[in-house]
């Protein structure tokens, strides 16, 4: 960094800033007075480039108005452009969890593209007479009104990513339905013997439940589009031009692509933060069934002598640094851990929401870093079991099959053909001799062998066929 300074003003006094930062004072103070979790708002790209939208929209919709002339509105479009690309996100330094309810992160947005803005005019950092971060890169705006949006559009981007994730994982267990297709095994309840399915219902099921999720997450993110842009401090849209809101957020939805509508009550959508809430409810949802999908695939690999072990899941590293030849479920595990996460983030983005007083929740910094941890885990998580676990997974039938002929829930299927007494008595001596059940109705003569076998086909014990 160049030791060359600049002092800037703010109404606590005199700041030296390094002279080729493009943040100013109010950055500065944010960095010193917010050393939290050595996370900066670098960590959230999502979040960045949505402060950049809000600012480049609001910069149009103030020319628009007549509040900013050309020169400075091209400087600033231009700013925010490069920064929505990629660049200049090191320019964030600040910690993702700060007191102010996120002045500090739209004051260093506002600086930024205030001191970028200026480089464009020709003009040296600093030069706030020309470019202020205040009165033109914030113009018509408060950080109650700009932050929330800027959080919301980084939201949805970042959903937009976990739906595909999601739809790949889901994609990957329909896969496996289909190749399991034929594999009978052994349904449990209560980790107790039930009737007999095929691997690939189960498999499937699985699929069907991600695909539930994705559902319920496209429908979450919905209600992400309503913004209060326009609201400016506690949403009675002070110092912001009749007809700020319908333009910016016009600009806004036409930069992003997305339907955004402004909320029908400012005052309100100012306040509240119900649609996090809501979100983070489904982001709980999806790991929570995520997780109990990874408790199954440990459990059916589990062994390999001494478990089920009626599915393979990819060995992907040694398991054990003193058990030769040992290898654990390391994919599933991490899984899990990512959905413990997920849940204390619902916790945190709960006692958040309802701390709020009056017509500002000052804690949705908290709310977002939450958010963004269990988005862009939920992500990492799912990419990951589906490479490294799920599209590899291959399956026993041989002892799958063996299971079900031994077990006594085998007579749950039979039973509408022997009747019931009979498979009771079957039962008893199959649980008394530890004999299997197909042996054992064989040789009462309840059956014959092609009958059996028809009554243990696939398709059948699946219930996919009336055979």
């Amino acid at each position: 960094m160049s030791t060359d300074t600049r002092i800037e003003h703010d109404l606590l006094g005199d700041r030296e800033i390094p002279g080729d930062a493009y943040w100013g004072i109010h950055t500065l103070r944010a960095v010193e007075n917010f050393p939290i979790t050595a996370q900066t708002l670098q960590s959230n790209p999502d979040l960045i480039r949505g402060l950049a939208a809000v600012k480049l929209a609001a910069a149009r919709a103030n020319h628009d108005l007549g509040l900013l002339d050309e020169q400075r509105r091209d400087a600033i479009v231009a700013a925010c452009r490069e920064i929505i690309d990629g660049k200049l996100h090191d320019q964030f330094p600040i910690d993702v969890i700060q007191g102010g309810a996120g002045t500090s992160s739209n004051m260093n947005a506002n600086e930024v593209i205030a001191n970028r803005a200026l480089e464009i005019i020709g003009q040296p950092r600093g030069t706030y007479t020309r470019i202020s971060p205040n009165d033109h890169v914030n113009l018509s705006q408060s950080t109650n009104d700009a932050y929330p949006t800027a959080v919301k559009l980084g939201t949805i981007f970042a959903i937009k990513r976990l739906l595909t994730a999601l739809g790949e994982l889901q994609d990957a267990f329909a896969v496996k339905a289909s190749e399991f297709h034929d594999i009978v095994t052994m349904g449990r309840t209560q980790l107790q013997d039930a009737v007999p399915m095929t691997l690939g219902r189960a498999f499937g099921s699985y699929a069907v439940t991600i695909g539930e999720d994705r559902e319920r997450l496209g429908e979450a993110e919905s209600l992400v589009h309503e913004i209060n842009l326009g609201a400016t401090a506690i949403g009675t849209g002070l110092n912001a031009p009749a007809g700020y809101a319908e333009a910016v957020r016009d600009h806004l939805a036409q930069l992003t692509g997305l339907p955004l509508v402004t909320a029908p009550d400012l005052v309100e959508a100012t306040q509240d933060v119900g649609s996090f809430v809501h979100l983070s409810g489904v982001l709980k949802r999806i790991a929570v069934k995520i997780s109990k999908i990874c408790n199954d695939l440990r459990l059916l690999s589990s062994g390999p002598r001494a478990g089920f072990n009626e599915i393979n899941l990819p060995a992907v590293q040694s398991g054990s640094s003193i058990m030769p030849g040992k290898i654990n479920p390391v994919i599933p595990e991490v899984v899990n851990q990512v959905a413990f996460e997920v849940i204390g983030n619902d916790v945190t983005i709960t006692a958040a929401a309802e701390s709020g007083q009056l017509q500002l929740n000052a804690f949705e910094p908290v709310i977002l870093h939450s958010l963004h941890k269990s988005i862009s885990h939920l992500e990492s998580a799912s990419r990951t079991l589906t490479t490294r676990c799920i599209a590899g997974i291959t399956a026993n039938p041989e002892l799958t099959r063996a299971a079900v002929e031994h077990s006594i829930g085998l007579v749950t299927a039979l039973n509408p053909t022997i009747g019931y007494q009979a498979a009771t008595m079957i039962a008893q001596e199959a649980l008394k001799t530890g004999r299997g059940v197909a042996e054992l109705v064989l040789e009462h003569g309840l059956m014959t062998a092609s009958e059996l076998e028809r009554l243990l086909r696939p398709e059948r014990l699946a219930n996919l066929t009336t055979v």
